[in-house]
């Protein structure tokens, strides 16, 4: 989803303010609470926001850093487990556009192809590129919705009272890319930017048809067995998260009246190779850290990942961003309804940051208060706690 502008928690709702304090987990080789009061503080910022709880994970020069602050369910005391599975949005989209570029070494796909020429079944305009998919610059409608130049586009059910009736139903990819593909373009091809999932579902279904086999299975193939990702699940339909977890809710208006609704258990396959990925703070570390190190792609296609488009700062299924400080760091967060992740890091790789926020029973302040969390959080890991200008 659109984490960019809106923030990629723009569906995440605030907690009770009788949510407990940070716990960390210590383990062997991992730094304890008290050695990092400024990480702990930065974590306990996000639930004295309004999520209900949050897992981060932080590694630098220092060693490892793991806590996690607020709670795992809602009545209950336990903390967010450290180890804990949970659904990564829009980090999704990084993983599969390192496999498209895997292709692109290998000479299965080509960088600046038409998109048509490996997918004739869609009819889509033949100037729109696999870059442009990658990079949000192909004008296609957002079948999650979309907003652009001032007006909201309404899409497939993904916010509000009808996406919770709806949040077990199974879509097929190719009925999201038709939805979308059904709408005007928003814009000419490579004319401009605008975040759209259906780009990257339309990748997922390029990897498909290029290498005859399921998106799962060649992400398993390509990055998630080779780093040994085994905390990470591509769920399909599947609406469990398969494993220790906080449990996300979501706090919504309904004919006026507010509602929380747990949707922990929620069908995925509305963000198929979008946003539909399971995972841990550990993983995300290890495939950031692994990427960023040159050891998935090729150097001049790495390049090409982090070069980003002038408007808004995105490359090749990821951001481009200063931390501020003057530190640059490569990142892409996400949100589903419910859940949200972080994933930075430096461009050298020498330190990263990962994280998973759950929303609560309340809405969260996303105004200002997250913003400032978020802010706190980055000082805290990439500035030395020095102050952003």
């Amino acid at each position: 989803m659109n984490d960019n502008i809106k923030a990629p928690f723009r569906r995440l709702r605030r907690v009770a303010v009788t949510a407990l304090a940070v716990t960390l987990l210590a383990a062997p080789g991992v730094a304890t609470a008290d050695s990092r009061p400024e990480l702990q503080g930065a974590a306990q910022g996000f639930v004295d926001v309004g999520f209900a709880g949050m897992q981060l994970r932080v590694h630098d020069q220092r060693g490892e850093w793991v806590g996690s602050a607020g709670v795992r369910k809602l009545g209950e005391t336990a903390k967010p487990p450290t180890n804990g599975l949970f659904r990564i949005g829009s980090n999704t989209k990084t993983f599969v556009a390192t496999v498209v570029l895997q292709l692109v070494a290998e000479n299965k796909i080509g960088l600046d192809a038409s998109v048509g020429k490996y997918l004739p079944q869609f009819g889509m305009d033949p100037r729109i590129t696999v870059r442009m998919l990658l990079q949000h610059t192909s004008g296609v409608f957002n079948h999650t919705g979309d907003y652009y130049n001032g007006t909201t586009m309404p899409g497939l059910p993904s916010t509000g009272q009808e996406w919770v009736d709806n949040r077990f139903r199974t879509y097929q990819p190719d009925e999201l890319v038709r939805f979308a593909l059904a709408e005007p373009a928003l814009f000419a091809p490579g004319t401009d930017w605008n975040y759209s999932n259906t780009n990257y579902t339309i990748a997922g279904l390029l990897i498909e048809k290029v290498t005859g086999r399921s998106y799962a299975e060649e992400l398993r193939r390509r990055i998630l067995g080779p780093l040994g990702l085994s905390g990470t699940v591509v769920p399909g339909a599947r609406p469990e998260i398969p494993g220790p977890h906080a449990h996300g809710y979501y706090h919504y208006q309904d004919a006026g009246r507010p509602k929380t609704v747990d949707v922990t258990r929620q069908n995925p396959s509305l963000l198929f190779a979008a946003g539909d990925l399971i995972s841990t703070t550990q993983d995300l570390h290890r495939f950031f850290s692994a990427l960023v190190g040159g050891k998935l792609l090729p150097g001049p296609l790495l390049a090409e990942m982090r070069t980003p488009h002038p408007k808004v700062n995105y490359g090749l299924g990821l951001f481009v961003e200063d931390a501020g400080c003057g530190v640059k760091v490569l990142r892409h967060n996400g949100s589903t309804i419910g859940y949200g992740a972080l994933m930075y890091s430096t461009l050298d790789g020498s330190k990263t940051l990962t994280a998973s926020i759950t929303a609560g029973n309340v809405e969260a302040d996303l105004a200002e208060g997250y913003p400032k969390a978020l802010d706190k959080l980055l000082r805290a890991v990439f500035c030395g706690g020095q102050a952003t200008n």
